[in-house]
């Protein structure tokens, strides 16, 4: 009788084992692949599955878009310019059972192969078509990558460069290159600035020849602007400095003709000994 009971508790024991091990689950975002004997029997689809117990084995393959960074690669510019290139792949599987036939381990061969094809597309550009044209080397890369790994039945979605370290030495130089380049940048500004304003001033100029009083009225309006301060500073425009300069001539031409309209003083005679003349007198 025990030996019965034994039995049954081993029998069950193994059913609920066996159970167990049939019974399947595969979630929303994945997808099964089934082995029977070692032979791919097809793909199976989300929800309860039932598999024969040490017969079968499914392989459950995650769907989800994967992002999987790239390392620091030490790369070689087509100029001779030594970068630190490090950049991030997003990819998915579309074909569940060649993600599991074709290759091995999916994600490490994306992984190197998304290395070399960095160091080989980042290498043929220069510093400065790197630095700027990162959209064209992401699709690059991309398209690249898209080509073999289409046979694994994964599709690569996107690639970006997240970081692009500079020697030392050429930080320096592209921070000398771009302070030069404004300088550049504000002389032509100032010498524009200033031939504007020259043509203003000629403009200007041209007016006060026509109407001689805006001259002055722009002489009154600088003495108004000076004034506004409180200050003990005179200033005298040279336009004001000549017409004094000129009123003090009309003045003394007129003092000179006044006098020689006038007759001179009569001579007086007087007589003074004179030492010369012995004593004679002397006409003044």
């Amino acid at each position: 009788m025990e030996v019965l009971i034994f039995l049954i508790v081993v029998v069950a024991v193994l059913v609920v084992v066996a159970l167990a091990m049939a019974i399947k689950v595969v979630k929303q975002f994945e997808q099964g692949v089934l082995f029977r004997f070692g032979r791919l029997v097809g793909p199976r689809s989300p929800g309860l599955r039932f598999i024969i117990p040490f017969v079968d084995v499914l392989h459950r393959v995650s769907l989800r878009i994967v992002t999987m960074p790239i390392q620091s690669q030490g790369i070689i510019t087509r100029d001779n310019v030594s970068v630190d290139v490090s950049a991030v792949a997003y990819f998915r599987v579309v074909d569940a059972v060649k993600s599991v036939i074709a290759i091995e381990n999916v994600h490490a061969a994306i992984n190197q192969i998304a290395q070399t094809t960095l160091r080989k597309v980042v290498g043929q550009h220069t510093l400065d078509e790197t630095l700027s044209e990162t959209d064209r080397i992401n699709l690059d890369i991309r398209e690249i990558l898209d080509v073999a790994t289409v046979e694994w039945g994964v599709e690569v979605t996107l690639v970006e460069l997240k970081d692009i370290q500079l020697p030392d030495s050429m930080k320096r130089a592209m921070a000398r290159q771009a302070e030069a380049e404004r300088e550049k940048r504000a002389k032509i500004i100032n010498a524009q600035g200033e031939s504007l304003a020259a043509a203003a001033l000629g403009e200007a100029s041209d007016i006060m020849m026509d109407h001689p009083l805006a001259l002055q009225l722009r002489n009154l309006q600088s003495l108004v602007e000076i004034g506004v301060d409180k200050n003990t500073t005179v200033v005298f425009p040279a336009p004001l400095m000549s017409t004094i300069g000129e009123l003090g001539s009309f003045l003394a031409r007129e003092t000179a003709a006044a006098g020689s309209a006038t007759p001179p003083p009569a001579k007086r005679v007087t007589t003074s000994p004179d030492p010369v003349l012995n004593g004679a007198p002397m006409t003044v």
